[in-house]
């Protein structure tokens, strides 16, 4: 539901009631995963995807009768082999879906507009629901934010709540969504019942070092892939809103002492496409040390190897050199800026979500990976 946050926070500032359809698992190839969402509102009007396209009609009416009736539901979509016309997932997957009514008696509306507001500002927040459990715990939402801190119920005993908030809090610190079970009163003994957590936190970082033509491609290619986009140089004459419209930042600092002042984490991309020694060299000296999720560099083979050398004999250590994507990007036989952008985010993707990087066509690999140790940004637009 996360994933189309700002569309429903305008919604609900409306005042419209609408119905939203969230992905709660996922079974064999499935086109979406858990947390992506098909909302409807009172006119009929769809935003979202839950199957890319397999059963969204049934899904659209699924809604229209829970926005009819209050009622929250849950229903399984699966592959039909015996009639290939029968509503269901082409692919051979299995989704379950909760749909929930949002209207303005549902139990939840205070927790979900918490949340949508949160995560349409880009705040760090996690919603959790009922899936699997009473009826009547079904429909309330519980909103966590970081340290702990909750607002709403699940509308079973306070002690259920807290439970709940801790397990929220932990996907949220890591970044996740997914299911977590745990008692109906809060321990873990009592009865069982299943609790769907949607994580929103701020978009990761793609910080781009070097201003020039193929930059501007790659900031393009990064914000279509949902990250804040940083691009540093240290000559003002190049590192300008004019050549960089889209970027979120613009920076005139030599990269490496703008590394060294700014926020990273474990989801930052670092793209190194300055090819010049006195940048470089410090820079991927620190980049190297420092706990992001990628750091790769431009350059010929003749320029990677000479900048290796070189960052031993400032001390790289081997495993440190070893992070290190150069030249940077996949073999897609890529010339142009645009095209050298897309092989560098076809490398990005690969190392986030574990994938081999080959075609598709005659690999025995899965075309899914689950690489649930990655940590997400916000949901959807890194996934």
């Amino acid at each position: 539901m996360l994933d189309i946050a700002e569309e429903l926070n305008r919604w609900v500032e409306q005042g419209r009631d609408f119905a939203v359809a969230t992905v709660v698992a996922v079974g064999g190839s499935a086109p979406r995963q858990p947390g992506a969402a098909l909302a409807v509102d009172s006119e009929g009007t769809a935003i979202g995807s839950v199957s890319g396209g397999c059963v969204e009609g049934a899904v659209y009416e699924l809604c229209v009768e829970s926005l009819d009736n209050g009622e929250t539901v849950v229903e399984t979509f699966g592959y039909s082999d015996k009639d290939a016309f029968a509503v269901g997932l082409t692919c051979g997957g299995v989704i379950d879906i909760l749909v929930t009514p949002v209207r303005a008696d549902s139990p939840g509306r205070e927790a979900f507009r918490a949340a949508l507001s949160a995560a349409a500002r880009g705040e760090a927040a996690a919603v959790a629901r009922v899936t699997d459990g009473p009826a009547d715990l079904r429909g309330h939402a519980l909103l966590v934010r970081p340290g702990g801190a909750y607002e709403g119920t699940l509308g079973g005993h306070p002690e259920l709540d807290r439970t709940a908030a801790d397990q929220a809090r932990a996907l949220l610190d890591a970044g996740r969504t997914g299911t977590v079970t745990i008692g109906e009163d809060g321990s873990r003994c009592g009865r069982p019942l299943t609790l769907l957590v949607e994580s929103s936190v701020p978009a990761p970082r793609m910080i781009v070092f070097g201003a020039i033509d193929f930059a501007s491609a790659l900031v393009r290619v990064g914000k279509f892939l949902g990250y804040h986009v940083t691009v540093c140089d240290a000559r003002p004459v190049f590192a300008t809103r004019v050549r960089f419209p889209e970027a979120d930042e613009i920076v005139v600092d030599w990269p490496h002492r703008y590394l060294e002042s700014t926020e990273t984490d474990g989801r930052t991309v670092l793209c190194v496409l300055t090819h010049d020694a006195k940048f470089d060299i410090p820079l991927l000296e620190l980049a190297l040390r420092l706990p992001v999720a990628y750091v790769g560099a431009m350059g010929s083979r003749r320029t990677h190897l000479d900048r290796n050398e070189r960052l031993r004999g400032v001390g790289v250590t081997e495993l440190e050199l070893a992070r290190l994507r150069s030249p940077i990007g996949l073999d897609l036989g890529a010339l142009t800026p645009e095209e050298t952008a897309l092989s560098i985010a076809a490398e990005i993707v690969a190392n986030r979500r574990g994938g081999s990087g080959v075609s598709l066509t005659g690999a025995h690999t899965p075309i899914h990976h689950d690489r649930s140790r990655a940590p997400a940004g916000r949901i959807g637009s890194v996934a």
